[in-house]
This record gives structure tokens, C-alpha cells and sequence, in this order.
């Protein structure tokens, strides 16, 4: 871990005096008499209650009683607790005080786009209007404050109001990415506990209707406490209704009152379970709070994107990954607008992303490595035959750039002028750890540094710092997005960031920092798996090869893909009696994108006849990875099967 990194590379952007001045992050530190960036960092980090305290201000979040106290520590920096006493609920910040003021009541806050080219747009007195009816028929369902409610919905304009609506209530969002299997969805639901679902009868992806209602029917046959779900009709396509279970979004919620009180929610009260996948086991729920990831997120995205009212921000995500929420809280906290696009981003044609930007002034524009990789191949020619003098700046989230991809968004794109805020951090931390801002120079696939208020070191395996080599990337203070612990796993929220160095949140993601001061992520210093962005646990999947009859064992990879950035590769160990074929090849790769969504199926299926394990039997994927690759697997003393390896290598 601590071997020498060549980081090469030149500066290749700074910003101009007039792009610093306008800055909201020049503004928050003028208001508080701070000359420089690192200055920023070193006083956000030091006293962490003094910093949020004045972002809470900056952000002009509205309690309806005050917090006696910023953070209170006394169960330790694992188990902080923010606005201590105080009384809010974020949608009154997000939508209501827009909605109330004259001058601002007008204000554009989402603009929307079909595959088939159909736009709607609401301004903030029209989306109160819509939340207050969607949070009325929730009511009026049953349905209220602790509750959890799924969202496994396209990306339309209704999304965006029942996210609003569920914490408007005080119940629990708990989003869904639409193209999840029917496993993923039950876990996900069942571990919560959800009363209701919001879904859709279907969405278009390149001209053609993906059924979203049904997959979500046969998850919800093992969700028991499941009493209601909403359905969207977006596609048209036919779906089964349950008599009293099943309710059409245009009959419950249409007729509601455009008015309705927010639930008295804490600060602290849930707001969102988000689930990511880890390493080993179920997916680790998220907990968030009301005071939590929205604060975060607008404080990220008005630092870091540079977001300001008359500002129109586009991400392309889905609801049910971090980012889709990140958008919403953080975009209506600033007064912003934000864009959603429910479609494919090169469909009819390859330009399809260049002409949303061109048609609605897109300003600021987030985009990942694996999009861009794609998009390259078709040419210059799709981006220059469009106006694209909207865009301030591109950012990038969700996994490692190399330089090539940013260099070509960078000078054909961005004309060499725009700058790429490269972003990271994750759903746990409802935002970045290490990103670029706009007062600081950038490299090529580089990042500026630390956001403020995040202690952000990279390390040895001691704990010790380290610069011009790679370590892991670790945080040393609470920051208020910090996910609340793991849903109902608390041993496994200690174990999955608190066990390696003493009260020192270690991230899971291989780091460095260069000379000039320049971060960068090397991948993850675990096994998650990272798909186009979507990180994928590779327990999840091997739960569902194991439970074929034909299969015994299973070990699932990430392999590097050109355009994906990863693909799985996944290898079983057959039960007696069954044979390697490519029948069942097929058998279990369609399993898996049953189970867990098609984006996310494995590439190939490889048939072994033992797995590398140590002798306590934990299956070691990073060695299964390199033989597979034909890389140096390295020490193999710890494996039980030290044969084994040499087959992975044959299994080409």
C-alpha cells in the first residue's frame, strides 16, 4: 500500500479573478475573515461545532426551535449528535420558504425532460403545491411520521415530489434504483420495514417500455409489512392493480388540498435509509437525519459546483444512488434548479447529452468517467455542432478518472476553459470527502483537496501519514452529513469504519497526494465493485448464484472495463452431479440480472472446481482478481487451496 505513486501531469486549469470573486465559497469565507483555502480547512476542521454552526447560517436553514448545541461528542466521534434540541423539517427549508415569498415564489426549482422529448417544468410555488397533495394522500393513507416508504420510480418530476412528500410526513425515503431485480428490491424493503412503495407502470430506455410495476410486484410478495403502493402511469403498458393494496398516482393524488402543516420532525429525526453495498453481507443501510445529508449536500454543491440561484445543475443519476437525492435537497436548499432527464444519454443519437444542455442552458453539468469514455468514439463533431456556452463547469462522481477521458471533456467540450470538479466521497458521508472547488488549480483526474469541515489524511498502515505514495484515504473529525450508523447493524457500521485505527474513520478507497498538493483516488481498497459508477457488493451477488441448485461456491469480481470503468466476473464451484456448460452459464448470468438488475449482471461466468480461501474461509477476491488478470497474486501463504489460483489463472 505504501508503494511509490507516479502522479505526472500539469496544471492545466486555474481560475480567474473574476470566477473566484463570484464564488459562494469566496463569499463564505469573506464573511468570516478568511484570506485562503487552506486557512478555510484548517479553522472548518478544527473546531468542527464552530464551522457547521456558520454553514447552517450561510445555508439559511430555518428551525423551528433552536439547537442548544452545535455537536454533542460524549458517546464519541462514532456517534455524534448534531443540533442537539433543535426542532425542523428540511422541506420547509427546501421548498415552503421559497413557496411563501413573493419574489422568489416563481422561481423555476425542476425542469424535466422524457426520452421522447416531452419538457414540464415547476416552479417552487407549483412543486409545494404538488408535495402538499402528494403528502396529504400519504396522510390520508395512513401513512406518517417513522414510516418507511420505497421509491423505485423513472426520473420524472413525480419522483421529485414523493421524496419531498415522505419527509414532509416525517416518514422514511428509501430509494430504489429503477433498474434493480426483484431481489435487490426485497431486501432492501423488507430490512426497512416499508408500508407503502412508490413505482411506475413502466419507463422507456432507447424507445423501447422497460415494466417497472411488475418486477416490483414479485419483490413485494416477501415484504410483509408492505400496505400500499402508488403507481405512476408513465409508460402505458399494461400492469396487474391489487384490489386495496394497489392506488394510480393520477386517482389518489390529484384531488388532495394544495395545502398541508410539515410534521414537527428533530433535527435528528430519519429522514432517508439509504443502501450500499459493501464487501461482505446484505446491504448496509445508510441512516440519515433531517439535519444530516440535505446540509451536506447544498454545502458540497454551493462550494464545490458552485451552485447560485438562476443556476439550472444536471446529474446524470437515478434517484435510488446517492447523487439523485444530492440533487434534490441540495439544489432546492440554494434556491437553485436542477434538471432531471428520464432516458438513455445517447438516444435517438450520441449527441442526445449535448442537446438537453443546448435546449435547457444547463449551467452546471455532472457527468461520469464511464459516459464520457462512451461518447468519445462518436467524435468531435457531436459536441461542436451544439451550443454548449451554458456550461460553467462539468463535474464527476462515482469512480477514478484516467487522464485521457478528462483531458478530451476538458479541451473539446470545455474548450480548455471550463474546470471538472472531480468529487468523491460516498452515500455514508451524504457527499464529498476530497473534491475541486473553484478558487484552486487543477490536473488532469486530480482533485484540489479536503472539502471543508472533512479531516481528510491519507495514511500507512500504521496511521501515519503519508505523501508521494499511495495509503489508505481515512477522516479524522465528525462532519454532520456522517451517516447516523447502519440500520439495525450497529457492530457492522464500527466494524466497517472504525476498526482499523483508533477513533479514525477509514474510508475503504486507495489515496495520494502529490507534490503541488493535488489528491487522487486510486479505487477501492476493498472489494466493492464499482459498475459505471454504481457500486455493487460482491456478497450480493454470490447470494444469488449459491441459491441455483447447481451451485455450491461462488466468488464474484471486478474486472477493468474500458467504457464501465468495472464488469463483474463471477467464478462457481459446481454441486456434484451438475456439469459446466454454456446453457447454465447463461442460466445463472440471467439469474443474477433478474435478481439484481441487467446493468449490473456479470460478464462472463467462470466454472472452477475450488475458490482460493484462507484457513478461516473468507474467499480472497483481490487474489482471485489478479490471477484472473495474470497479475502477481502476491503472498498466497494465508490460502488453505493455494492450488486454486493456478485455475482461476487457467479460466480465461
Amino acid at each position: 500500500m505504501s508503494d511509490k505513486f507516479d502522479f505526472g501531469g500539469e496544471i492545466v486549469w486555474r481560475p480567474t479573478p473574476e470566477y473566484v470573486e463570484r464564488s459562494n465559497l469566496k463569499q463564505f469565507m469573506d464573511l468570516h475573515g478568511i484570506a485562503s483555502y487552506d486557512e478555510l480547512q484548517e479553522r472548518s476542521t478544527a473546531d468542527v461545532a464552530w464551522f457547521t454552526d456558520a454553514i447552517i447560517k450561510f445555508l439559511d436553514i430555518r428551525f423551528e426551535k433552536p439547537y442548544s448545541q452545535v455537536v454533542d461528542l460524549s458517546n464519541g466521534i462514532q456517534r455524534p449528535v448534531w443540533c442537539v434540541d433543535g426542532e425542523m423539517n428540511i422541506v420547509t427549508n427546501c421548498v415552503d420558504k421559497w413557496a411563501e415569498n413573493e419574489a422568489t415564489a416563481g422561481r423555476t426549482a425542476v425542469i424535466y425532460e422524457s426520452e421522447e422529448g416531452d419538457t414540464r417544468s415547476l416552479t417552487y410555488a407549483e412543486l409545494y403545491a404538488e408535495v402538499n397533495r402528494c403528502a396529504n394522500a400519504l396522510r390520508e393513507l395512513g401513512l406518517g411520521k417513522g414510516d418507511g416508504i420505497g421509491i423505485h420510480m423513472p426520473m420524472t418530476p413525480e419522483i421529485v415530489v414523493a421524496v419531498l412528500a415522505i419527509a414532509k410526513i416525517g416518514g422514511v425515503i428509501l430509494p430504489l434504483f429503477s433498474g434493480y431485480g426483484v431481489g435487490a428490491i426485497q431486501s432492501r424493503l423488507a430490512d426497512a420495514d416499508a408500508k407503502a412503495l412508490f413505482t411506475a407502470d413502466g419507463f422507456f430506455r432507447r424507445g423501447k417500455i422497460v415494466p417497472l410495476k411488475p418486477t416490483a410486484d414479485k419483490a413485494l410478495a416477501d415484504v410483509p409489512t408492505l400496505e400500499h403502493v402508488i403507481v405512476l402511469k408513465r409508460a402505458g403498458n399494461e400492469v396487474e392493480m391489487v384490489n386495496g393494496r394497489d392506488h394510480w398516482w393520477h386517482n389518489l393524488i390529484p384531488k388532495q388540498s394544495t395545502e398541508a402543516v410539515a410534521e414537527p420532525t428533530a433535527a435528528e429525526d430519519r429522514i432517508m435509509i439509504i443502501y450500499t453495498s459493501g464487501t461482505t453481507g446484505k446491504p448496509k443501510g445508510a441512516v440519515h437525519t433531517h439535519c444530516g445529508f440535505p446540509i451536506k449536500a447544498a454545502q458540497d454543491m454551493a462550494f464545490h459546483t458552485d451552485v447560485q440561484p438562476g443556476d439550472i445543475i444536471y446529474w446524470m443519476t437515478d434517484m435510488g444512488w446517492m447523487m439523485g437525492p444530492w440533487l434534490v435537497f441540495g439544489t432546492l436548499l440554494l434556491g437553485a434548479t436542477f434538471f432531471i432527464y428520464d432516458g438513455a444519454p445517447d438516444y435517438p443519437g450520441p449527441d442526445r447529452l449535448w442537446r438537453l444542455v443546448e435546449r435547457h442552458n444547463i449551467t452546471q453539468l455532472g457527468v461520469s468517467p464511464t459516459l464520457i469514455r462512451a461518447l468519445i468514439p462518436h467524435g468531435e463533431d457531436m459536441v461542436t455542432r451544439h451550443d454548449l456556452s451554458s456550461i460553467k463547469l462539468f463535474a464527476s462522481t462515482g469512480e477514478p478518472w484516467n487522464p485521457d477521458p478528462w483531458l478530451w471533456l476538458f479541451n473539446v467540450v470545455g474548450k480548455g476553459k471550463r474546470p471538472i470538479i472531480n468529487y468523491t466521497g460516498g452515500t455514508e458521508i451524504s457527499g464529498g470527502i476530497i473534491s475541486g472547488n473553484p478558487l484552486q488549480p487543477m490536473k488532469p483526474a486530480s482533485f484540489s483537496g479536503p472539502c471543508p469541515g472533512i479531516a481528510a489524511d491519507v495514511v500507512d498502515p500504521d496511521g501515519n501519514p503519508v505523501r508521494g505514495a499511495v495509503g489508505e484515504l481515512v477522516i479524522r473529525t465528525p462532519w454532520i452529513g456522517m451517516t447516523r450508523g447502519f440500520w439495525r447493524d450497529e457492530q457492522r457500521y464500527l466494524d466497517t469504519y472504525w476498526s482499523i485505527f483508533e477513533n479514525v474513520w477509514v474510508h475503504g478507497d486507495f489515496a495520494a497526494i502529490d507534490e503541488d498538493g493535488m489528491w487522487y483516488i486510486l479505487g477501492r481498497s476493498d472489494d466493492t465493485i464499482k459498475v459505471a459508477g454504481k457500486r455493487l457488493g460482491p456478497a450480493e451477488v454470490e447470494s444469488v448464484l449459491v441459491n441455483h441448485p447447481a451451485v455450491s461456491e461462488a466468488a464474484a469480481i471486478g474486472v477493468p472495463h474500458e467504457i464501465k470503468g468495472s464488469e463483474v466476473v463471477c467464478f462457481c464451484v459446481l454441486v456434484p452431479g451438475y456439469t459446466p456448460s454454456d446453457e447454465l452459464s447463461a442460466e445463472l448470468r440471467a439469474k443474477v440480472a433478474a435478481e439484481m438488475g441487467k446493468p449490473l449482471a456479470p460478464k462472463v461466468i467462470r466454472f472452477v472446481s475450488d475458490i482460493p480461501k484462507t484457513r478461516n474461509a473468507k474467499v480472497m477476491r483481490r487474489i482471485i482478481r489478479s490471477a484472473y488478470l495474470g497479475q502477481d497474486p502476491g503472498d498466497t501463504s494465508s490460502l488453505v487451496n493455494p492450488e486454486a489460483v493456478e485455475e482461476v489463472k487457467q479460466a480465461q
